[in-house]
């Protein structure tokens, strides 16, 4: 498990993530990033560049207003753990009855701290041989079914069960 930080001595950077076309065997910094990677805007807004004599061609993919997307550094520190509390405890403060059964092992977890060091507000995908087809790409849709999926996951429900939103004819 991770645990999410912000350093309280930095503020995070803006980053635009990209996903390339690409596997690429080599992790950590470059020392002439010009060199290597230089995008570029047309006429019509639509981005190009060369990555090893490839032409590119990349989308822009705008993260939703209450959205924020994180660049991380997870480091070896450890989170530490918190004093856990038994089931039986946790029944006796909830008002429930207790029965004989023998307790739970409670299972410690590593929780280890990972820094935020960047923020993005856009992801560029990019695809050989013209534009990324955003119905098609499997980056463009992962990225659209996890924004829909943790916005069904955290919706806010009524009395009744039904999300606030889809019953006031926000949703489907």
């Amino acid at each position: 498990m991770l645990s999410i930080q912000t350093p309280s001595t930095s503020n995070p950077q803006k980053y635009t993530p990209n996903l390339l076309p690409a596997r690429i065997h080599h992790d950590g910094p470059i020392n002439d990033p010009q060199r290597y990677w230089t995008p570029e805007k047309d006429e019509d807004g639509t981005l190009h560049a060369y990555f090893r004599g490839r032409h590119l061609h990349g989308t822009s993919l705008a993260l939703p207003a209450n959205y924020t997307g994180a660049v991380l550094n997870i480091t070896d520190k450890q989170l530490p753990p918190e004093p856990q509390r038994s089931h039986r405890e946790q029944s006796r403060d909830a008002g429930e009855e207790e029965d004989d059964e023998e307790e739970e092992e409670i299972e410690e977890v590593d929780v280890r701290i990972a820094e935020r060091i960047g923020e993005f507000e856009e992801v560029v995908v990019w695809g050989h041989g013209g534009r990324v087809d955003e119905g098609e790409d499997v980056y463009v849709r992962g990225v659209r079914e996890w924004i829909g999926f943790a916005e069904a996951v955290h919706a806010e429900e009524d009395e009744e069960g039904e999300e606030v939103g889809r019953r006031e004819g926000k949703g489907e």
